[in-house]
């Protein structure tokens, strides 16, 4: 199982980032997938998840609203739109699979927002 993240960056407050995680290893078309982060000095916390259809989603209160998760089962992808970024929405972002009892996890994108 391989997940790799990227489209992290530097971005101003209420600016937009999107975010990737393209799978492998695995059906990813079968499977929930769900985006984490992580604050520093924090614990890591769950953001956002989707079926494996695409059709249901769920987000943490702090990101209702603004943020929104996808999935292109074709290309083994699912992504994070992340909009009217704050500066509390700094930190690593990592996608999760988890598959068979166990939480699969990518290296994560660094999402830093900052005037």
């Amino acid at each position: 199982v391989q997940l790799v993240e990227s489209g992290g960056g530097l971005v101003q407050p209420g600016g937009s980032l999107k975010l990737s995680c393209t799978a492998s290893g695995f059906t990813f078309s079968t499977y929930v997938m769900k985006w984490y982060r992580q604050a520093p000095g924090k614990e890591r916390e769950w953001v956002a998840v989707i079926d494996s259809a695409g059709g249901i989603t769920n987000y943490a209160a702090s990101v209702k609203g603004r943020f929104t998760i996808s999935r292109d089962n074709a290309k083994n992808t699912v992504y994070l739109q992340m909009n009217s970024l704050k500066p509390e929405d700094t930190g690593m972002y990592y996608c999760s699979a988890p598959l068979w009892g166990t939480n699969y996890w990518g290296q994560g994108t660094q999402v830093t927002v900052s005037s």
